[in-house]
């Protein structure tokens, strides 16, 4: 999917810093880095996502007419800057973790070097794009490892904050294991599958449940999914086994039947025996309503006999943990490396590659943070941060869903036990990431300057 196209998505002080550069002549390259401070309370590690529209961003980025003529308009910037806009483009490289990489705290996600100007202008649709992307697709993961093998559907796009939020959610979750989403636009910006069943309004709009189902399967015969809790949910499941007769003749091929309210495991377990005792057994049962991977933990773990997830406002505001602390930082400027030393903020300077090693089971064992420049420290690890664009290209075509999806799976299979439960581990089984002693040591030879 294309972001908005228009440059003037962004943080008034974006502009007024690239002005500043402007008057002051700057404009030597500059190394800024994008990561997450601390992870929520609530989560383990996070999946990277939304590199695809960070790229498609930065290699799209330019001010239109209308666009120079407002900004000139407001009388905020001198006329000779405006004008310099006019042909403004991101000319730099990028280097960035593969979408479906597992990280965690204070490693770089995304390297950006570019000119000053250009590398700060693009932070705030970045952090947008790569954050709720991110945090959208770990929200999914944790509820692909709480259900392993059912089917799990986003159902989100109405209670997302905003139309890009919801199409954005459908592709984070589908690649970090979901099935499809209930989102139209996704399958035909993405490919993703698109899962739909009914409202109650529909059920409700017919004399009777049954008239109900009997027209809702005539109207959609090769995939039929049967919402039956208006009314009475037992009885609708007896319906349903008194029609099957009826629909099979019409070669109607009756998929599964969705529960969207009260007690569901008690429901399940009931409309389970109702349709396995109709010759229904091969019918499945799907759920939704106000779902997230704890209940639907303890649904499963009190034996629940449900087939698959709706999952809808947990997922695209993940409720649990809304936001992530996502910083985008200088961290070096004109060959010479910076460090923030704000109290509670500080960051480790200069451009750096994120390492990590796995175990003799083939799970993650351990990270490290390490300069580029430092001899060794990556020896015999995976560097994490791979070349995406250069000059402001992309060095290759955007991946497939699919693919970075498949690497999304491989990343979960490789998780140590303690950091796939939904509760947080506790420090002393906290993933290791280790910050290297190059970096250390720069980190204190510019706090002593800095004195």
């Amino acid at each position: 999917m294309r972001p908005p196209a228009s440059a003037l998505l962004t943080d008034l002080y974006e502009l007024t810093m690239l002005q500043a550069y402007f008057d002051e002549g700057m404009q030597d390259t500059a190394v800024f880095e994008l990561f997450v401070r601390v992870l929520p309370p609530q989560r383990n590690f996070l999946v990277a996502a939304g590199l695809e529209q960070a790229l498609d961003y930065l290699e799209n980025l330019h001010f239109t007419a209308d666009e120079l003529a407002w900004l000139a308009g407001t009388g905020r910037f001198r006329p000779s800057f405006v004008d310099g806009l006019r042909d403004f483009r991101f000319t730099g490289d990028v280097h960035a973790m593969r979408e479906g990489t597992v990280f965690f705290a204070n490693e770089p996600v995304l390297r950006i070097e570019a000119p000053i100007g250009q590398a700060q202008f693009v932070e705030s649709r970045l952090i947008n794009l790569v954050n709720y992307s991110t945090l959208i697709a770990s929200k999914a993961a944790r509820c692909v490892l709480a259900a392993p093998g059912r089917l799990l559907v986003d159902f989100g796009l109405r209670r997302a904050h905003g139309a890009e939020a919801g199409l954005l959610a459908a592709r984070a979750s589908y690649l970090a294991g979901f099935a499809g989403s209930a989102t139209v636009l996704a399958g035909q910006q993405f490919g993703i599958p698109v899962f739909g069943t009914m409202a109650h309004s529909y059920i409700e709009a017919h004399a009777l449940e049954t008239e109900a189902f009997e027209r809702f399967a005539a109207s959609q015969p090769d995939n039929v999914t049967l919402l039956i809790d208006t009314y009475d949910t037992e009885a609708a499941a007896a319906r349903v086994v008194r029609l099957a007769p009826t629909l099979r003749r019409q070669g109607v091929k009756l998929v599964s039947v969705r529960l969207d309210s009260g007690d569901l495991t008690a429901h399940s377990r009931r409309v389970r025996a109702i349709l396995d005792a109709g010759g229904l057994g091969d019918v499945r049962i799907f759920a939704s309503g106000n779902l997230d991977e704890q209940r639907i933990t303890r649904l499963l773990a009190a034996g629940a006999p449900i087939d698959g997830f709706g999952i809808g406002t947990h997922l695209t505001t993940s409720a649990d943990a809304p936001a992530l602390d996502s910083a985008y930082k200088l961290e070096v400027y004109a060959g010479e490396a910076r460090r923030k030393r704000s109290e509670g903020k500080a960051t480790w300077p200069g451009a750096k590659q994120v390492h990590r090693w796995l175990g003799a089971d083939g799970r993650l064992a351990r990270d490290r943070v390490a300069l580029l420049a430092e001899a060794g420290a990556g020896a015999g690890g995976e560097a994490l941060l791979q070349p995406v664009m250069r000059a402001g290209r992309r060095l290759a075509p955007a991946e497939p869903l699919a693919a970075l999806r498949s690497h999304a799976a491989a990343e979960l299979a490789r998780l140590p036990e303690p950091l796939r439960a939904l509760e947080p581990v506790a420090a002393d089984a906290a993933y290791a990431v280790e910050i290297s002693a190059g970096l250390r040591e720069l980190a204190a030879r510019l706090d002593q300057l800095a004195h």
